[in-house]
């Protein structure tokens, strides 16, 4: 299964915007993505599930899929979570 690590920039974290804009890439993308902290992972397409895993500035991510393509598709939302603001 393909994994990207990512770490967040925002200063607000994975929360409001920088969540919204990174939940909307994954679901355009129409792969079946997780993003997890630690032991949780959750569906990276739902904002709610996102905001809940109260990720902070600073603080990484693991991105996976299994879906075909997926790796092109990491990479783009690991470049997006090191850039939103």
């Amino acid at each position: 299964m393909p994994e990207r690590t990512a770490t967040i920039v925002s200063s607000s974290g994975l929360h409001a915007r920088p969540a919204a804009l990174f939940t909307q890439a994954v679901a355009k993308s129409g792969l079946t993505i997780t993003v997890a902290k630690g032991e949780k992972a959750v569906n990276a397409a739902s904002i709610l599930s996102v905001i809940s895993l109260g990720v902070s500035q600073g603080e990484s991510v693991t991105l996976a899929s299994d879906d075909e393509g997926a790796d092109a598709v990491l990479d783009e939302l690991v470049e997006l979570l090191a850039t939103v603001e």
